[in-house]
C-alpha cells in the first residue's frame, strides 16, 4: 500500500469523519462536499462537459480525451441520497472515460429529504429510458455508481430485469449501499477502522430518505431484489469500511441468482477511494482495472484484464 494511502486515511479520520459526524442539515453537507470536490478532484486536461436533460432529469455528459465509443457509462453519484451531484463526481468519470474510451452520463437525480423515496429511483429509471429513447441499445449502456449511487444503479438493474427492459452491457458499483435496514455486521465490526463514514449517523439515512417506506423495498435496497437474466456485475469495496458487507452480501445474492459477479476487495482504503484518483495510486489502479473490464465487454477480442 502507498504512503499516500496512509496520509489520506489520517486526514480523513482527523477531519472528514468528525465533520460528517457533526454537520447538520443537507444544505451544509452539500456545500461542503461541493467545495471539497473542487479542491480534491481534477479531470484530465482536454475533458469536455455538457449539461443536458434526459426527459425531466438533468444530466451532465463527461467525456475524457479520446473517448469516442458509441457506448455510454450511465453513472449515479454517491452522497447518501442527500448530497453529491454530477459536478462532485464528473472529474472521476472523465478520468474513467479517458481510460475506457467511453463517454459518461451523470444524472442529477432528486435528493432527500426534499424529495424522498422513490424520487431518486424514479429518476434513475427515467434516465435509462431516456438513453434508450436517444437510440442507445441496452448493450451500449454500462450502469455504474458509488455508495448510495451504487445502490441506485443496482436497484435500477433489478427494475430492468423485472420490467423486461433491454439489459445493459454490464454494471459496476464502488462501495455500494445496498441494504437500508442497516443491519449488516460490518457496520459494527468496522466501526473503529472506518476512516470516513461516521457509523453513529448511518441510521439517519432511512429516516431522511425513506420517509417511512419499507427499507427492504428493492427499489432502495437492491440486496432484496431479483436479478434474473442480468448481465455481469463488478463490485469493489474496502475491507476497512463499514459498508463492506453491503458489497459482500450483494455479491452473494447475485451469485445465488446466476449472475456473473466479480467482487474486488482492497485492504485499508477509504470508502469510494476511486474518487481520490488524483492523489491515490490505488484509486487510479482501480479505475484502470474497471476500464479494462469495460473494454473487454465492448470488444471481446481484447485480452482478458488482469485481476491482480
Amino acid at each position: 500500500m502507498s504512503l499516500r494511502r496512509h496520509l489520506l486515511n489520517g486526514s480523513l479520520r482527523l477531519f472528514e469523519r468528525p465533520h460528517l459526524a457533526r454537520v447538520k442539515g443537507p444544505n451544509k453537507m452539500r456545500r461542503a462536499f461541493n467545495m471539497k470536490a473542487r479542491f480534491w478532484f481534477r479531470a484530465p486536461g482536454g475533458s469536455r462537459f455538457k449539461e443536458d436533460r434526459l426527459g425531466d432529469v438533468p444530466v451532465t455528459w463527461a467525456q475524457g480525451p479520446g473517448a469516442m465509443s458509441d457506448a455510454v457509462i450511465l453513472y449515479f453519484h454517491g452522497g447518501g441520497y442527500v448530497m453529491g451531484s454530477a459536478r462532485t463526481h464528473r472529474a472521476m468519470l472523465a478520468t474513467l472515460s479517458e481510460m475506457a474510451g467511453v463517454p459518461a452520463c451523470l444524472p442529477d437525480y432528486r435528493l432527500g429529504p426534499e424529495h424522498p423515496f422513490p424520487a431518486a429511483f424514479d429518476d434513475a429509471v427515467a434516465a435509462y429510458r431516456g438513453l434508450l429513447a436517444r437510440g442507445f441499445r441496452g448493450d451500449q449502456i454500462i450502469l455504474g455508481g458509488d455508495s448510495a449511487g451504487g445502490g441506485l444503479a443496482l436497484a435500477l438493474l433489478a427494475e430492468i430485469c423485472r420490467a423486461g427492459m433491454p439489459q445493459p452491457l454490464m454494471s459496476f458499483a464502488f462501495s455500494p449501499l445496498t441494504d437500508l435496514t442497516m443491519t449488516s455486521a460490518s457496520l459494527r465490526d468496522n466501526a473503529r477502522r472506518e476512516v470516513m463514514l461516521p457509523p453513529e449517523r448511518m441510521a439517519e439515512l432511512p429516516r431522511d430518505y425513506l420517509n417511512g417506506a419499507d427499507p427492504r423495498d428493492p427499489r432502495v435496497s437492491p440486496l432484496y431484489g431479483r436479478f434474473d437474466g442480468a448481465g455481469p456485475v463488478y463490485l469493489t469495496a474496502s475491507t476497512h469500511e463499514i459498508l463492506l458487507d453491503d458489497s459482500r452480501n450483494m455479491a452473494a445474492r447475485l451469485q445465488e441468482q446466476g449472475v456473473k459477479v466479480r467482487l474486488h476487495l482492497e485492504n485499508g482504503l477509504p470508502h469510494v477511494w476511486q474518487l481520490f484518483h488524483n492523489i491515490l495510486p490505488e484509486g487510479r489502479r482501480s479505475l484502470h482495472r474497471l476500464a479494462a473490464q469495460i473494454r473487454v465487454r465492448i470488444d471481446p477480442s481484447c485480452a482478458e484484464p488482469d485481476e491482480s
